[in-house]
């Protein structure tokens, strides 16, 4: 029972503090995994994965994933209710306030703070992803040569996803199907 008000608790914080959406929760994801070990970097980088190749919003698809994964089904439901519970009960207060408030001069300025912290939160998330997709510190480390800090296979995908994304207007999912397929072949 501890462990499940303890993911309610520590994902009602994310919920509570990542603004900008799903992408803004992976740094909040990456100190929970830093500090209770219920998962691991590299599980942070499947849950997005997993998140992204699934319907729904990214934020809660990965708390479910990261609830689960720490206390089963149980922890799963309780991870999705506390990222979710802030922004019912902020949502809620908005809609009763916003538009008694809406022209005042410090709520717009905080709506414009805000706008700079997402693009924080998020490019922070998009450092540490691309540090456990692309990078291998590990293999750096034990052969002190520049060139196995890279992982060419992954960072050739990327690339050549990121180009495809640009030139084929096709469906986000057929490129999740993609990369899921040459994952598969090339047993990545």
């Amino acid at each position: 029972m501890t462990l499940l008000l303890r993911l309610f608790f520590e994902f009602f914080k994310t919920g509570l503090f990542s603004v900008g959406g799903g992408l803004a929760t992976l740094p909040f994801l990456y100190e929970m995994s830093t500090n209770t070990g219920w998962f691991t970097h590299a599980d942070v980088a499947d849950m997005i994965a997993v998140s992204e190749s699934t319907p729904g919003a990214i934020g809660i698809n990965m708390a479910t994933y990261a609830g689960f994964k720490t206390a089963g089904v149980l922890g799963g439901i309780c991870a999705t209710i506390g990222l979710a519970m802030p922004s019912i009960i902020i949502i809620l207060l908005i809609a009763r306030f916003l538009e008694r408030f809406s022209d005042n001069s410090y709520v717009q300025k905080a709506f414009y703070g805000l706008r700079a912290a997402s693009i924080a939160m998020i490019t922070a998330a998009l450092v540490n992803v691309v540090r456990v997709s692309l990078i291998d510190l590990q293999a750096y480390e034990l052969t002190g040569n520049l060139l196995s800090l890279f992982r060419p296979v992954p960072i050739i995908m990327a690339a050549a996803l990121f180009l495809l994304i640009r030139k084929v207007k096709w469906h986000p999912v057929v490129f999740i199907a993609l990369s899921a397929v040459v994952g598969i072949v090339l047993k990545l």
